[in-house]
């Protein structure tokens, strides 16, 4: 059992999954950066100034301060219940740049694909039209050698 698995984990395909989960998880990040330290910024500037990761809806008070929070941190710390519009906002556009990213990314590899399907190695002549060349080409050299 150990060595099918040890085969297991050493196939390619297994290894490639593993490699794709490493740099997908370092793309999520790099993507979530740009969404919350680039993209978002300049978005609540221009809606006046709101800090989307701090957009929340207050459904309970919290026990330890009253409302109205600064921050969905003080909202948390102060134990209320809320609903956190502004860190969905956010997840929603970290999903659409992955997934146009990844659209792009198989796009690219499908057009890779049909360029290589299209170009077909010519086929080799069936075995007749050899011999008749073969024959053709010894006549040529029997009319020649007289």
């Amino acid at each position: 059992m150990l060595k099918e698995f040890k085969e297991f984990a050493l196939k390619g395909n297994v290894m490639d999954l593993a490699v794709g989960v490493i740099i997908g998880g370092g793309f999520g990040a790099i993507v979530t950066s740009l969404v919350n330290d680039v993209i978002m910024p300049p978005i609540g500037l221009l809606v006046g100034g709101v800090d989307f990761s701090n957009l929340f809806v207050v459904l309970k008070a919290g026990v330890k301060a009253v409302p109205p929070y600064a921050s969905l941190a003080a909202a948390k710390a102060a134990g209320a219940v809320t609903l956190n519009l502004g860190v969905f906002i956010n997840a929603l556009i970290n999903f659409l740049i992955i997934a146009f990213t990844i659209f792009l990314v198989i796009k690219a590899m499908n057009r890779l694909r049909r360029q290589h399907a299209e170009e077909p190695a010519p086929a080799a002549p069936p075995r007749q039209e050899e011999l008749l060349e073969e024959i053709r080409d010894l006549l040529k050299q029997q009319g020649a050698g007289k």
